[in-house]
């Protein structure tokens, strides 16, 4: 098929990589332009610049795909469907109805569970046992359009955002070469979302990584994946900022005397902290100023010790 591909970072640009083994003609690819990045402020190109520019493919930066302009360069770009895996613009009902297929969207949720800008990380943030992708017919909502297409993994108790999205990057390249290829075929039957079991994930924020220890070891453990490796999972010591990188839940085998946020225990790889249910391991963590390093290594430096209270 010739195809339109619309996506900004490496999830997006696996997918591009992928239709493009396949055999499928893109026309076109449409990302977002360059940002500056570092001290420097070097623009540096997304990733899915960098892997149409490798094919040879032309490349479109609009700052506004609505505008006038764009929208005849898409007319210009001829193609059966447009493929749209997190582009980051929306895109307007006269650029959905261009194309005589569609415009299809690579969600990493399973629809109508998690529409929106930050699907990984709330389902690790919820507990979710699963999760998946999702190959949907755009419409004008916020991933609200009919789902065509879906492919399940497991959510491991170990995955963060990031081991997780990089499962996720690699499903979506093949979900969406076999949808497409159904597709072709008519094969693929559009199935209306249950909007009774929709929930929406909002874009994380930083601030939505700041532990609260009163919460339960194992809703803390989540945040602390969830969170890794951005926007990071933090709390404070005397004073400084402490990102927790790497922990784990445990039963309670202390008194219930204990404060939340409190250090019960110091050993050779870990910190034991109280939590409101349960208590968390700590294995890796980063003081403000300091590099990521684990326990161990951070005892050699810091004086830390039982009784003292992390975010307080």
């Amino acid at each position: 098929m010739k195809i339109v591909f619309m996506g900004t970072p490496e999830y997006a640009a696996a997918a591009l990589e992928a239709l493009i083994q396949a055999g499928h003609e893109v026309t076109a690819a449409v990302t977002q332009p360059d940002r500056p990045k570092g001290r420097s402020g070097e623009l540096v190109p997304t990733p899915v610049k960098l892997c149409a520019a490798a094919h040879g493919i032309p490349v479109m930066q609009p700052r506004r795909i609505k505008d006038c302009q764009a929208v005849e360069e898409l007319r210009r770009s001829a193609a059966d469907v447009y493929v749209v895996a997190a582009f980051g613009q929306i895109l307007s009902q006269e650029i959905l109805d261009i194309p005589p297929f569609g415009c299809l969207n690579i969600h990493a949720s399973l629809l109508p569970r998690y529409r929106g800008a930050s699907p990984v990380q709330h389902a690790i943030l919820d507990g979710e046992r699963e999760t998946g992708i999702t190959i949907m017919q755009m419409d004008a909502g916020i991933d609200t359009g009919d789902i065509l297409y879906k492919k399940k993994i497991s959510i491991m108790p170990e995955d963060t955002y990031e081991t997780l999205l990089r499962k996720l990057t690699a499903l979506g390249a093949s979900a969406v070469t076999e949808a497409l290829e159904l597709l072709e075929q008519g094969r693929l039957s559009p199935e209306k979302q249950e909007e009774g079991a929709s929930c929406y994930a909002p874009l994380i924020g930083k601030d939505m990584g700041r532990i609260d220890f009163r919460e339960s070891a194992e809703k803390i453990d989540r945040k602390i994946r969830a969170m890794t490796p951005w926007p990071s999972a933090f709390t404070s010591y005397r004073g400084r900022q402490l990102k927790i990188w790497r922990a784990a839940p445990a039963v309670r085998i202390y008194g219930a005397e204990s404060v939340p946020g409190e250090i019960l225990e110091t050993d050779r790889d870990s910190l034991t902290v109280a939590a409101g249910e349960g208590v968390l391991k700590i294995f890796e963590l980063q003081l403000e100023g300091k590099r990521r390093m684990t326990v161990h290594d951070f005892l050699l430096g810091a004086k830390l010790q039982r009784g003292d209270i992390l975010g307080k």
